[in-house]
C-alpha cells in the first residue's frame, strides 16, 4: 500500500532537534529546580521525573527511557534511594525484578518540581492565543501517541 501522502518534514524535524535541544540544556533544569525551590544533583532530577511520571519502573526500563546504560542508572536509582526520595519493591509481574517508584518524600519534590514546570512554560505561553495552545498540546499528544504506537 502506497502512502497517500509524503510530508517534507525538514522544519517539522528540525522543530524537534531544537526542542530537544533546550530540554537538554543544564541550565533549563537548574532553572526549574530553582523555581522550585528544590535542591537535587541535576543528574538525578531526570531519573526522578521520570519515575513519578511513568512508575513503578524497573531499572531496565527506566535506562531505556532515558536513553543510559542500566548499570550507570542502577548506580543512580541507589543514590535516589539513599537520599530517601524513592523506594524499590518486587515487580508485579516479576518479584525478582525491583521496581522503582517516588517515595512520600521524592513524590513531595515532583510536585513542586511540576508546579515549577506550569509556571515557566506558561510565562512562554503568554502571547499565544488559547486555541493555539489547546491545539499544540492536542496534536503533539496525538503525533506522541503515534509514534509510540497507540
Amino acid at each position: 500500500m502506497q502512502d497517500a501522502h509524503k510530508y517534507d518534514v525538514t522544519d517539522f524535524h528540525g522543530a524537534l532537534l531544537d526542542i530537544i535541544g533546550v530540554m537538554n540544556q543544564p541550565q533549563r533544569d537548574d532553572t526549574l529546580l530553582s523555581e522550585a525551590g528544590v535542591t537535587l544533583d541535576q543528574i538525578l532530577f531526570p531519573l526522578l521525573v521520570t519515575i513519578d511520571r511513568y512508575g513503578p519502573l524497573g531499572v531496565v526500563e527506566l535506562a531505556d527511557r532515558l536513553g543510559r546504560d542500566y548499570t550507570t542508572v542502577s548506580r543512580q536509582v541507589k543514590r535516589l534511594e539513599t537520599q530517601g526520595l524513592v523506594k524499590k519493591k518486587p515487580g508485579a509481574k516479576d518479584k525478582r525484578v525491583s521496581e522503582v517508584t517516588p517515595s512520600e518524600q521524592g513524590k513531595a519534590l515532583t510536585m513542586k518540581i511540576a508546579q515549577a514546570r506550569m509556571t515557566l512554560m506558561n510565562q512562554i505561553f503568554n502571547d499565544w492565543q488559547e486555541e493555539e495552545v489547546g491545539a499544540l498540546f492536542r496534536l503533539v499528544r496525538k503525533y506522541a501517541d503515534s509514534i509510540k504506537g497507540e
